[in-house]
């Protein structure tokens, strides 16, 4: 019987977006609400508030990965159109440079050059991109799927302490959106611990205790001011 590796390496792409996405929508979002109503407005204006701040974040946050990961994207088709061209006109170089990589991982130089020549017979591009310069079909940039996964997953975060603002009576908002907002990014950092395969705890951690010292600094900059205002 054949026994197939579980490996969560092609999660990474996606993965970090909707952490990235989910995180930030819980986090500016509980802040905003937390901040505004710490300024003591009414609680209509503290709901369109977090209305407009779940909009504009989606959009930031899909603007924000398009354009990162497409520059990401750009950067390595050079590279590949780079290394195409070099393979067109120096072949024997690049069977040469693609063996001293295999020798610097522990090959033996005939054996590498063997292996570089086998492998560049049946896909000389595919064989430098991953080995020369560490580009593969798993890592490589997905610009759309990136954006789509940071606006989606950061509308469902800001979504969550947004409810508990609506529903909230105007006396304890601040702390019921605060409370609820650590426990959905407790349970947040645990989900992506457990799908990345890392352990649970310090990704629980990591992101409550960042969750907290934003919502509790946005609450005293919406103290202060709205005493003075």
């Amino acid at each position: 019987m054949k026994f197939k590796e579980r490996h969560r390496t092609h999660r990474i792409g996606w993965l970090r977006a909707a952490v990235l996405g989910a995180n930030d929508g819980i986090v500016s979002t509980a802040s905003l609400l937390v901040g505004v109503a710490a300024a003591e407005t009414g609680h209509g204006a503290v709901l369109v508030a977090g209305m407009a701040g779940l909009v504009a974040g989606a959009m930031s946050m899909a603007a924000g990965e398009y354009v990162s990961v497409s520059s990401q994207a750009d950067t390595e088709n050079a590279d590949l159109e780079q290394e195409r061209e070099e393979l067109a006109t120096q072949g024997e170089h690049e069977l040469e440079e693609l063996a001293g990589i295999y020798v610097g991982r522990g090959l033996e130089a005939e054996l590498a050059r063997q292996v570089a020549g086998q492998l560049m017979a049946y896909d000389a591009l595919g064989a430098h991109a991953r080995d020369e310069l560490g580009i593969s079909e798993t890592l490589t940039a997905r610009p759309v799927q990136a954006a789509l996964a940071s606006a989606g997953t950061f509308a469902l975060g800001a979504a969550l302490p947004l409810l508990v603002a609506v529903f909230a009576p105007a006396n304890a908002l601040i702390w019921m959106v605060t409370a609820s907002s650590l426990v959905f990014l407790a349970m947040l950092g645990a989900a992506s611990a457990r799908t990345g395969g890392a352990p649970i705890l310090p990704g629980v951690v990591r992101v409550t205790f960042w969750g907290a010292l934003a919502m509790a600094l946005t609450a005293g900059v919406g103290a202060l001011f709205g005493a003075v205002v």
